[in-house]
């Protein structure tokens, strides 16, 4: 299994992680933003106005409103990412994340614009009765290319159980058993019982309990933002000269962060924003594929509002809590993460600028004199006696008061350190750190108005949230089966995605999530590929839809 997991972090490093997969997106998006005229812009108030049911006609064919085709799509990107991944993102890339990440969905506007509108255009009535539609219709029935439009499939099936449904689990999971003491498989039983109830109800029950979950937790969520920041309002105008300033200058070190080169906080910001808003990725389009909808343009207009609604409010709050409280450079107490924990030879500070900087290239990839640490590290009553000879690096940050434990006790004894890695399994490693994702936004978010009871708020919207996307996932695997398998598939799918969300609970999910972290890239490049050869066919078709006296 290691070495499978190694494979998938190889091929991840040459597709999504790769240097040019972030312009490749941003480009197409520029490409059709510019082709088209600004549609982010131009036809943002119109999309309201088809939201709200202004141009519905009776008899419009599909299966659900806008409304819940929006919910349905939103609930499928809105989840732990835009609580965890902005965490995870400024973690990495400093303030600058964000501001690409706003670039990103500003652009992903536009290019969830045109992919909503041409798989909407070429759905089908399936079998079941249900429409179904997505990139793959137009890849074999406009373009006829049947090989591609398989090969996107395959990828939505296999990242409807690595994004969409088992990390999400496996994150609520371990929320409730942090915030409340609950065992993980019960967590994991009562969701999956739930999750059946409503997948197995098919679209209608979707968009249904989706366009009930989404808009509260939103609320809700906002409301606990606005709590932070506004308790933090002397920070809100230095955050935002953060974001600006580091996105252009390249990130420095600041507190306890020990920077990020502009390339780093490029690639992050612009892969969380795909990450969070899906858009170029193809996954949309299934879910607005449902809506009662005789035109598509105008769903594709309303899909334009998602980008916004998630990354540009709902993330941007999410990394102004974290930014105003200032939680993201500050050391807390945490037990390490070996994925995040490297031993160096020789004794650094972060208070030393000398030291920073040396520590701040070695981190970034670029020359540095500073080599891992090979040795012993001999330990009393959790302390070790040989500090001096190396320094502990976890998480982007000089570790402080380090303790060494075993099962819950103080370790007394020897560590052999190998290149920086430890290799004894069985110790856990304590200390004042800086930490990521949920945890960081879980501290932000006790910075307000409502004190500990901050972190409530993060649970429950990673419970709503992640549900709701695992709700969302599974109609996009379901659609992807019939397309691949016929209606007979559809069930024996939901019944091992159900079981697959139990296990998740209690297991492991790193080797799922990079597995779709390769999957992700499957969907995106065929589906960017397959948008730009119908560019020409996008245009006329808004031509054509604005000719229509009725829609102006």
């Amino acid at each position: 299994m290691e070495s499978f997991n190694n494979i998938l972090l190889s091929l991840d490093g040459m597709l999504g992680s790769a240097w040019w997969f972030p312009y490749l997106l941003l480009g197409v998006g520029v490409f059709f933003t510019l082709y088209l005229g600004f549609p982010q812009l131009r036809y943002f108030g119109h999309a309201i106005k088809i939201l709200q049911g202004k141009y519905d006609k009776p008899g419009d064919p599909g299966d659900t409103s806008h409304f819940q085709a929006l919910s349905t799509a939103l609930s499928g990107t809105v989840g732990t990412g835009n609580i965890g991944g902005v965490g995870l993102a400024i973690f990495l890339g400093g303030p600058a994340a964000l501001f690409w990440m706003w670039v990103t969905a500003f652009l992903g506007m536009t290019t969830k614009f045109v992919e909503v509108t041409l798989s909407h255009k070429y759905r089908i009535k399936a079998a079941d009765g249900y429409y179904a539609g997505g990139p793959m219709f137009y890849m074999e029935r406009r373009l006829n290319m049947k090989w591609l439009a398989v090969m996107f499939a395959i990828a939505t099936v296999i990242c409807s159980f690595g994004t969409g449904s088992l990390p999400q689990v496996n994150n609520i999971a371990q929320a409730m058993h942090d915030t409340f003491g609950i065992n993980k498989a019960l967590t994991g039983g009562v969701l999956a019982i739930l999750l059946g109830l409503v997948i197995i109800g098919g679209i209608s029950r979707i968009a249904k309990v989706t366009s009930t979950i989404v808009p509260v937790m939103a609320v809700i969520y906002v409301i606990g933002a606005l709590a932070v920041i506004l308790y933090n309002y002397e920070n809100i105008i230095p955050s935002f000269v953060a974001v600006f300033s580091d996105a252009f200058n390249g990130s420095s070190a600041v507190g306890g962060f020990l920077g990020a080169s502009f390339a780093y906080a490029f690639n992050r910001g612009v892969n969380r924003g795909l990450f969070s808003n899906e858009a170029g990725q193809g996954s949309a389009p299934i879910a607005h594929a449902a809506a009662r909808a005789d035109e598509p343009v105008s769903e594709g207009m309303v899909s334009l509002l998602e980008p916004f609604i998630d990354t540009i409010i709902i993330c941007t709050l999410t990394g102004l809590v974290i930014l105003s409280s200032g939680a993201w450079t500050e050391k807390h107490m945490n037990r390490f993460e070996r994925a995040d924990l490297v031993a160096l030879a020789g004794d650094y500070t972060d208070e030393n600028p000398e030291h920073v900087a040396q520590l701040f290239n070695f981190l970034s990839g670029g020359e540095s004199k500073i080599e891992r640490f090979t040795g012993t590290i001999v330990v009393a009553d959790g302390r070790a006696l040989n500090e001096d000879e190396y320094t502990l690096i976890n998480a982007r940050s000089v570790a402080e008061d380090v303790v060494y434990r075993v099962a819950g006790d103080d370790f007394s004894g020897t560590l052999k350190v190998v290149d920086g890695r430890f290799l004894n399994e069985d110790i856990n490693i304590w200390g004042n750190s800086l930490v990521h994702s949920v945890a960081l936004t879980n501290i932000a978010f006790q910075r307000g108005f409502f004190g500990d009871y901050g972190s409530l708020i993060v649970t429950l919207g990673i419970l709503m949230f992640a549900f709701s996307t695992a709700i969302a996932w599974s109609y996009y695997g379901d659609r992807s089966m019939i397309y691949l398998f016929g209606p007979k598939s559809v069930m024996p799918y939901r019944l091992v995605y159900v079981v697959a969300f139990f296990w998740a609970a209690i297991e492991d999910t790193t080797v799922i999530w990079n597995l779709s972290a390769v999957a992700i890239v499957i969907m995106t490049l065929p589906n960017l590929f397959g948008i730009t050869i119908l560019a020409r066919e996008m245009k006329d078709t808004v031509k054509e839809y604005w000719s229509d006296p009725s829609h102006k």
